[in-house]
């Protein structure tokens, strides 16, 4: 027996910027980045890819991208900003991915140009796995505008959209070139969607900071108002755990089946998917925490005064904690089969993040019917 054996190692690096008022003249943050990697003789094209909802309430933002752009020397601005429907709709929309396939093939964006995205996590998922896959990879920008894609989407390595009403079903891992988070976008969200966002450093704490939750148990009340020092330091730390993670936790393109950074995401995302996406991302995870804190509890891992810290936290900050989809009569009850999809989803065996405690996340690799529907009548009826 003979063969060729070949290895290799490619070398990501980026970085999320944190400004305000990102396409302002006098604002130099997207230019230098942008010049940073010009090359000489080289006219790179940029395509904006621009959520709806972004674009209704800041109706300024393509004029000023345009006049922006203008005064770059080393790059061409594609005359049309592409703007496309925000929220999970635009990663359950096939036809929408082929168009912007399209759009990038129309107008001849090569691998030196740039696609850029800015919208909340789901657009950005999608613009990304646009660029990821025309071309075998264009390189792409992100510039998250909600409080979930600035603190954790929006700064990580997957892209992807919904096929078979399968949450991220078809994706990559594909790192963006920089990331801008610009503080100006926040300011027109929602209280559903800015609230909603918090959740992922709540998670983000219970698993690897304990810290970081006593923070926002102390600043709960100025969280709650949306005060804007408090809202960004909660992004910036988030932010900084889940690059963090990412690059430290060996294995960023998520190959094994270790994913602590989904606690409480595997009733999230089949939550999301039998409400029809009533429910946003962020208070799906927000019930996925509450279930899997109580059922770490009840099964004697996590301290009882632990996890009257977490509801406490999450109640706070006005997130929910209980739907009428999450009852389990028996193993094959609705809610039930997210655990089967996170399995396939992982590609290996089920490994579910639990808390030792607050700040300690521990793996485990089955989940016991019983002790489940009692933490979901815990759910129901005390809290």
């Amino acid at each position: 027996m003979s063969y060729i054996q070949q290895s290799f190692s490619i070398q990501f690096d980026y970085k999320v910027f944190f400004s305000e008022n990102l396409f302002d003249p006098a604002n130099t943050c997207f230019a230098d980045f942008l010049e940073s990697r010009a090359e000489e003789g080289i006219r790179k094209k940029l395509l904006f890819i621009v959520d709806d909802g972004v674009t209704r309430h800041h109706p300024q933002l393509q004029e000023q991208i345009t006049a922006y752009c203008g005064n770059l020397s080393s790059y061409e601005l594609v005359q049309d900003v592409v703007v496309v429907p925000g929220g999970e709709a635009a990663k359950n929309d096939l036809q929408l991915f082929y168009w912007l396939v399209n759009a990038v093939d129309q107008h001849g964006i090569d691998r030196h140009s740039y696609v850029i995205g800015i919208g909340g996590g789901s657009v950005l998922d999608l613009v990304g796995y646009v660029a990821a896959v025309s071309h075998r990879g264009v390189r792409h920008i992100r510039i998250p505008t909600t409080v979930l894609s600035q603190n954790d989407s929006g700064v990580g390595v997957k892209n992807g959209i919904n096929y078979h009403g399968k949450k991220n079903f078809l994706g990559t891992f594909a790192p963006p070139a920089a990331v801008f988070n610009d503080s100006r976008f926040l300011g027109t969200l929602d209280e559903r969607d800015w609230r909603s966002g918090m959740v992922e450093a709540v998670k983000v704490a219970l698993i690897k900071d304990a810290t970081f939750f006593a923070w926002m148990e102390s600043n709960a009340p100025l969280l709650t108002e949306a005060e804007s020092g408090s809202l960004q330091y909660l992004i910036y730390r988030c932010a900084e755990l889940h690059m963090a993670h990412i690059g430290g936790a060996g294995d960023p393109f998520e190959s094994g089946s270790s994913r602590p950074l989904d606690f409480g995401h595997w009733a999230a995302h089949k939550l999301e998917q039998l409400t029809d996406f009533e429910l946003r991302h962020g208070e799906a995870v927000s019930i996925g925490i509450a279930l899997d804190s109580v059922y770490s509890w009840l099964t004697g891992m996590l301290p009882e005064a632990d996890l009257h810290r977490i509801v406490r936290l999450l109640k706070q900050l006005r997130l929910p904690l209980y739907h009428p989809l999450l009852e389990i009569e028996d193993e094959n009850s609705a809610i039930m089969a997210g655990l089967g999809e996170f399995r396939e989803h992982l590609g290996g065996r089920l490994t579910i993040s639990l808390l030792r405690a607050i700040g300690k996340g521990e793996e485990v690799h089955a989940m016991d019917l019983d002790v489940l529907r009692k933490a979901v009548s815990m759910l129901r009826d005390k809290w």
